[in-house]
């Protein structure tokens, strides 16, 4: 009997100084407010517009008159060549980018952590890591004029050569090599920060172990270098997958025109183009809200892979 009272009192005072700890950080919940009205108010409440999806909506009748037509639109999708090739050209511009932009910034890593002179390798990973900074605004700009086919730069280069003009960002050929390769420019310096962050983490005395077995530094890349780094890849490659349909709407933006929209349209800017341009927003919403869903699968099973195969968790 006393031992369950004692446990009782115990129970009191533990739940005592929780209240007193709610009560001494008020403050700090009462900070965090305005950016949950501002989430509250930008995130979520924009979600009942997705009603439009399973409506002929019309903006002067409103949702709640707009006639319901159900999954016709999500049909629709689906029948409609165009659609068929934006859902298309994401998922092979979304995929190119994922594989290059893990491969090149481990790659870039690995050889950064060769170079021993530190200001040297400092100079190198600022320099790299600059483009990450700068939006596709002014990148679109300046790549428009580089690879334009009348006197960019790049042309002017491959003319020493022989080689003829090539217009780049007008031709189906060549645009989705120019958006990957300048996408993996713009972000490989970030990313390379989190492998290098990574390369710091392996324990030098299996180097030096390595050394006195006579491994050469090939061999200890290959040996001691990527197996223990092959969490954090396992990991940045599976939360990748969320990404699989987000192909870049701003650089594609910027850099595309209707004369590569058979390999350069993507499901943000079909959206975009259908919606807001077209104003057919009920079909558009539909196009978006069927991207949203898978791409919410993905990233939940990004995470679950994440946390299986690396032990990699957020909560």
């Amino acid at each position: 009997m006393q031992s369950a009272v004692d446990v009782k009192g115990q129970t009191t005072a533990v739940e005592a100084k929780r209240v007193q700890k709610r009560r001494g950080t008020w403050q700090l919940h009462v900070m965090l407010l305005p950016a949950l009205i501002i989430v509250l108010i930008f995130q979520y409440v924009p979600m009942l517009g997705l009603v439009m999806a399973f409506q002929d909506y019309e903006p002067w009748l409103g949702f709640l008159r707009s006639p319901w037509v159900g999954l016709e639109h999500f049909r629709t999708m689906f029948e409609y060549e165009d659609a068929r090739q934006v859902i298309w050209n994401t998922l092979v511009i979304s995929t190119l980018k994922i594989i290059f932009n893990l491969g090149v910034p481990l790659a870039f890593a690995l050889l950064l952590n060769e170079v021993y002179v530190m200001k040297f390798k400092r100079t190198v990973q600022t320099i790299v890591y600059l483009p990450h900074f700068l939006s596709w605004v002014i990148l679109g700009g300046i790549l428009i004029d580089m690879l334009s086919p009348e006197g960019g730069i790049v042309n002017r280069f491959l003319s020493i050569f022989g080689v003829k003009p090539i217009f780049f960002l007008g031709d189906n050929d060549w645009f989705r090599t120019v958006v990957v390769v300048t996408d993996v420019w713009k972000e490989c310096g970030f990313n390379t920060i989190v492998f290098l962050a990574a390369l710091t983490s392996i324990n030098p005395s299996l180097y030096e172990a390595a050394i006195v077995d006579g491994a050469n530094r090939w061999q200890q890349t290959i040996y001691i270098t990527l197996p223990s780094m092959l969490p954090i890849i396992i990991v940045v490659g599976t939360l990748s997958l969320g990404n699989i349909l987000n192909a870049g709407f701003d650089q594609i933006l910027n850099l595309y025109n209707p004369l590569v929209y058979k390999t350069g349209d993507i499901i943000d800017t079909y959206v975009y183009r259908v919606g807001l341009l077209n104003g057919d927003f009920s079909y558009a919403t539909a196009v978006g809200l069927f991207k949203s869903v898978i791409s919410f699968i993905l990233v939940v099973t990004g995470y679950r892979l994440a946390y299986k195969y690396a032990n990699y968790k957020i909560f």
